[in-house]
């Protein structure tokens, strides 16, 4: 192996794929009315297992960006080409997010068209963050992390309250987004992929990034002791900054990131050095084709009007015998069964859908 070429760690594929299908399933219920609290995310405050999957994708971005260019920045190649491939897979990413939301608005017959959302965040946090490791020096970029996290906190401290009407977030969407954005109710608007909050991810992908740092050079302990330090200082932070994924407050970050350097290093632990199953892998090697495959098909149901009875077809039986919840939950299970079914087949056809 060459010193630029790019490690795979089975890992990290499988931490990728199972967020994506943690996606689906809560993305995909068959009655939003009937949903398990642990589905579901914080109304506002709070930190449900739900506000952790996006984080943890996220997240992943930051670490294989660090497998796969931390290694050829080492080897001396020059940079320019390399920026040049990181913008043109976060213009794909984004553009391919302004594409399904414009045939989520022609289908579903939505009042207004959104300009952002998970794909357009996730595009334009790998952009950003691959730009980091190729001109930023590691100390740099634990610096720019720090200098980010708190100018965010103060921002959304000094810049009114903490609700989303009176936030900083809600002002800037309304003046910038107005009716494109998620929320639009004719004055103000609010989006929770929205300007403000997106400063948050980027602490949480560059988070990713160190991390990915560590684990490439195998320093499993520094990887456990950042994951304790986030859980530590994200909740010792929640009296003045509480979790809210909307707003994507400084806390949010380190609680989340510390989870996900936890999760990281117990899963490199046993799938790459122990041999564990890489459960998920499927998903991950396909991961936005498949989510962008699964959206689709949830447009196209709803857009058709056919979901409302195909669930009840398929499922009304359980909702009948067990309950609302259990037919819910019994029918994004299925929808995740399906799109794992699917790109399980891809992967033993060695077919990879990158965007």
């Amino acid at each position: 192996m060459s010193k630029a070429a790019s490690p795979r760690l089975a890992s990290v594929d499988a931490l990728r794929g199972l967020a994506v299908a943690a996606m689906l399933l809560v993305n995909n219920p068959g009655d939003w009315s009937h949903v398990y609290a642990p589905l579901e995310h914080a109304s506002w405050h709070g930190c449900t297992p739900t506000d952790l999957i996006f984080p943890f994708f996220l997240f992943i971005v930051g670490v294989s960006l660090a497998l796969s260019l931390g290694p050829r920045v080492e080897a001396g190649l020059p940079p320019a080409p390399l920026a040049r491939g990181v913008l043109e897979r976060a213009l794909r990413i984004f553009v391919l997010g302004l594409v399904l939301h414009l045939l989520a608005w022609w289908l579903m017959n939505k009042p207004e068209f959104r300009l952002l959302g998970v794909l357009q965040r996730i595009g334009l946090c790998f952009a950003l963050t691959g730009g980091v490791l190729l001109y930023c020096r590691a100390r740099t970029q634990w610096l720019l992390l720090l200098a980010l996290l708190g100018m965010h906190g103060a921002l959304l401290l000094g810049g009114g309250t903490l609700d989303k009407a009176g936030s900083l977030a809600a002002r800037v969407d309304s003046a910038v987004l107005g009716r494109f954005a998620y929320e639009w109710n004719g004055q103000s608007a609010f989006d929770p992929e929205g300007i403000v909050s997106t400063l948050g991810a980027l602490c949480t992908c560059l988070l990713g990034l160190r991390a990915g740092e560590m684990l490439r050079r195998g320093r499993l302990m520094q990887l456990s002791l950042l994951g304790i330090a986030g859980l530590v200082l994200g909740y010792a932070l929640t009296p003045w900054l509480p979790f809210n994924k909307q707003l994507w407050t400084s806390s949010f970050v380190l609680w989340t990131g510390g989870w996900a350097c936890l999760t990281l290093a117990l899963a490199h632990h046993l799938i790459d050095k122990r041999g564990w199953p890489a459960l998920g892998r499927s998903f991950g090697v396909n991961a936005i084709a498949a989510y962008a495959g699964a959206w689709m098909c949830t447009v196209l149901l709803e857009g058709l009007g056919l979901m409302t009875p195909l669930y009840a077809w398929a499922f009304g039986g359980i909702q009948q015998g067990w309950g609302p919840e259990q037919a819910s939950l019994a029918f994004a299970l299925a929808f995740v069964a399906v799109w794992g079914g699917t790109v399980r087949l891809l992967d033993r056809r060695g077919v990879y859908i990158k965007v």
